[in-house]
C-alpha cells in the first residue's frame, strides 16, 4: 500500500529529476525552492539518487566556484523520471476527475439554494 507519505516523496523526487533534466546546474538551494522543501530535504534526496545511480554529479565548468556541481541524469535517471512521471500523471488525472466531481457537487447545492430563496432571518 502506498502510503501519503510515499506520494509526496515520489512527487519531491520527480520534480527534483524534472528540474534537473533541463538545469543540472542548479543548486541544493535553487532546487529546495523550486520544489518547496528544505534544503536538507534536497540534500536527502540528492544523495538517494546518487546511490540509486539515477544522478551523477559534474563540474559545473561555468561556475566561478569550481567546488559547484552540476547533477546529471543518468541512462537510469531518465528512465526513472519517465516512470515516475507516468505515475504522476495518473495521481494527478484522478485528482483532477475527483476534484471535478467534488466542483459539479457543489454547484448543484448551489443552485438548489438559490432555488429555495434567501434563508429565513432570525427574527431580525
Amino acid at each position: 500500500m502506498t502510503t501519503r507519505r510515499d506520494k509526496l516523496r515520489e512527487d519531491v523526487t520527480f520534480r527534483i529529476l524534472r528540474l534537473l533534466k533541463d538545469n543540472p546546474e542548479l543548486s541544493q538551494r535553487e532546487l529546495a525552492r523550486a520544489v518547496g522543501v528544505s534544503t536538507g530535504g534536497v540534500h536527502y534526496v540528492l544523495n538517494a539518487l546518487l546511490d540509486k545511480g539515477l544522478v551523477k554529479l559534474g563540474n559545473f565548468t561555468a561556475a566561478e566556484d569550481k567546488r559547484r556541481y552540476a547533477y546529471i541524469l543518468t541512462p537510469k535517471g531518465i528512465s526513472e523520471k519517465a516512470a515516475l512521471t507516468q505515475r504522476f500523471l495518473a495521481r494527478k488525472r484522478a485528482e483532477y476527475v475527483a476534484l471535478k466531481e467534488e466542483i459539479e457537487a457543489l454547484e448543484q447545492e448551489a443552485d438548489l439554494g438559490a432555488d429555495m430563496g434567501p434563508a429565513p432571518r432570525d427574527g431580525h
